[in-house]
């Protein structure tokens, strides 16, 4: 049978080499993507002295909370907003610190019940932070979380300052990440994410 046009048999070689070049760059490219994305998360020389109006930490990981409550502590913000708590838990069930600081300091913390992910972190706290008319942001998560939160943060404060003030899990290995099968798969989940989200259309 003969078939019209330019998908004749003879164009199949063709077709196969342009396809597997295709495949072959758009590995490349995903590849060096990779690499960059995890040195962003390994990166420790981040912004340590900035006084923000205020401070959010997103919850979900070891060592965030305590963090955020250290910075407020420290005078490096006014406020602390921490974003995607289950509903019910107060700040004295949150942080593992005493109490008589946890009074000291609860004035200047608020709890956001309504996030379930990094996009309605990111509004939740824009909500609140807009409200307060500040202008500074400090934004704790994880090292491997804050390409993707900190993209997100800007979406939806365009126009504040952000500070990027990563944490590093001891259960993640950052450094020499390729060697660890679980941080690998991590950042690999984190990086599709982040694709993602560069993709997806701003609201």
């Amino acid at each position: 049978m003969k078939i019209i046009g330019f998908f004749n048999l003879k164009h199949l070689p063709l077709l196969g080499a342009i396809t597997s070049g295709l495949l072959v760059a758009a590995l490349f490219a995903w590849s060096i993507g990779l690499i960059w994305f995890a040195n962003q998360t390994s990166n420790t020389k981040f912004d340590r002295d900035s006084h923000t109006d205020a401070i959010v930490v997103l919850t979900g990981g070891s060592g965030r909370l305590e963090a955020g409550l250290q910075l407020l502590n420290d005078g490096l913000g006014k406020k602390l907003f921490v974003s995607g708590v289950t509903k019910g838990l107060q700040p004295i069930d949150l942080f593992n610190s005493s109490a008589q600081i946890i009074s000291e300091l609860k004035c200047c913390i608020k709890i956001g019940y309504d996030a379930s992910n990094t996009a309605e972190n990111a509004k939740e706290t824009a909500s609140w932070f807009n409200a307060h008319n500040f202008t500074s942001l400090r934004v704790v998560t994880a090292s491997y979380h804050m390409p993707r939160s900190m993209m997100e943060f800007r979406r939806s404060l365009p126009n504040a300052t952000l500070v990027a003030n990563p944490i590093f899990p001891q259960h993640v290995k950052v450094r020499d990440w390729w060697y660890h099968q679980g941080t690998s798969k991590l950042i690999a989940s984190e990086y599709a994410k982040f694709l993602l989200i560069m993709i997806k259309p701003t609201t």
